[in-house]
């Protein structure tokens, strides 16, 4: 059995060649910093969702769209939130063992299931790029796969960096200031959500494909709109 994440499928899908040196080899992309402000966005929501989580109740997120439902309270939910374990689902056709940390999840009163995804950005508009919608169909697919009803409509929740007042300076000057000298500032956030319809049909035929590929003894073709490849070939890495 072979465990791939849900972001190997996704490097799958955007270059069979990058999947195969990564899963095959052990030969990643070029890595970024981790941008901590995500982190802390995604911690923050997690920790405001869980309070209504115990309660039982909605967050006014979800009032302020009339979404009829509350976050969902499973025993599982920290397990299927942590990175490394997530949501799990063997795929016997391809002996592959996928999985996927989910941010959140919602249930309405039926007992069915909403995938939320946080997404925290800068930018004046909140796109839901083809990677996010890949993200979004996995994590329905996989917590389906593990018995539950889950809607085709899941959810991405926007924290935007909202930069009009700066970091709160006209109510810095009332703030007392800390043991280092230094004067608490407040960088604020809009929460903005959008809606999508998750279509999971593509799933099944791209992890069979991810399985022809991930079994070949060589590097396979790269796909034409790889950046990565492109700069290798280049250097003459290929």
């Amino acid at each position: 059995m072979t465990k791939i994440s849900r972001s190997k499928i996704d490097l799958f899908v955007e270059c069979p060649r990058c999947f195969w040196l990564d899963l095959r080899q052990g030969v990643k992309r070029p890595s970024f910093p981790p941008y901590t402000i995500n982190n802390a966005v995604d911690y923050l929501l997690k920790q405001e969702f869980d309070v209504h989580r115990e309660k039982g109740t909605p967050h006014p997120v979800m009032k302020e769209h009339r979404i009829a439902a509350v976050p969902f309270q499973h025993p599982n939910m920290n397990k299927w939130r942590h990175n490394f374990t997530g949501v799990q689902y063997h795929h016997e056709p391809t002996d592959f063992m996928v999985f996927g940390a989910v941010d959140d999840i919602w249930v309405d009163s039926k007992g069915r299931l909403m995938i939320v995804d946080y997404k925290a950005t800068g930018a004046n508009e909140h796109r839901i790029y083809d990677s996010y919608q890949r993200q979004m169909e996995i994590y329905q697919w996989l917590v389906s796969k593990n018995g539950f009803e889950v809607l085709p409509t899941g959810y991405f929740l926007f924290a935007r960096v909202n930069k009009s007042e700066g970091f709160g300076l006209p109510s810095v000057v009332r703030q007392p200031v800390d043991e280092e000298g230094g004067r608490k500032a407040v960088l604020p956030f809009d929460l903005f959500l959008e809606s999508y319809e998750g279509n999971r049909s593509w799933i099944d035929e791209t992890l069979k494909e991810a399985r022809s590929v991930y079994d070949v003894s060589k590097a396979p073709a790269a796909s034409v709109n790889c950046e990565y490849c492109s700069f290798a070939v280049k250097q003459g890495r290929f």
